[in-house]
C-alpha cells in the first residue's frame, strides 16, 4: 500500500511515537522510510552568528537521528535520515514532494484546544497544506 513514508521527528515524545508508527508501517509494507528533522533558523542576528547557530542545531539534530538508526536496522527497513533548515511544516511538505512519499507521519504535541487555535501547530499545518495522506499520531 505504501512505497515511501516520511516521518517528521523532533526528539519529543510525540515525535518518537510518530517515528515508531512510521517505522512499523514501513516494515509492514516494505516501504522506504524518510526521517526528517528540521532546524529552525534564528529570527535575528548577523550572518556569522546565524551560521554558527544553524551549524550547532544541525549537529544536535544529526545526533537525534543517530539515536533512531538501531531501531531501523532491527526492522531491516531501508531508511534515509535528513536534516533540513526552515519552518518545520514547510520542510516536511517540501521533502514529501521531493521524494514522492505516499504518507506523511507526524506527532501531535497535545496542546490544549485554545493553544492550538492561537498558535497553530506543525501537524495542523501539514494536514492543511499537504496534498497527500497525513497521519497524526497522539
Amino acid at each position: 500500500m505504501y512505497a515511501k513514508i516520511l516521518a517528521g521527528y523532533d526528539g519529543s515524545e510525540a515525535g518518537r511515537k510518530a517515528f515508531e508508527t512510521a517505522l512499523e508501517l514501513a516494515a509492514t509494507h516494505g516501504a522506504e522510510l524518510y526521517v526528517l528533522t528540521v532546524c529552525r533558523p534564528p529570527e535575528i542576528g548577523d550572518d556569522v552568528e546565524t551560521e554558527a547557530v544553524i551549524e550547532n542545531s544541525r549537529r544536535h539534530h544529526r545526533g537525534l537521528l543517530a539515536e533512531l538508526k538501531p531501531a531501523v536496522s532491527a526492522k531491516r527497513v531501508k531508511a534515509h535520515f535528513e536534516v533540513a533548515v526552515g519552518h518545520p511544516a514547510e520542510q516536511i511538505i517540501y521533502e514529501a514532494d521531493r521524494h514522492g512519499v505516499d504518507l506523511i507521519v507526524v506527532g501531535d504535541r497535545g496542546r490544549s484546544t485554545f493553544a492550538r487555535l492561537l498558535l497553530g501547530s506543525v501537524s495542523k499545518q501539514v494536514v492543511q497544506y499537504a496534498d497527500r495522506p497525513v497521519m497524526v499520531v497522539r
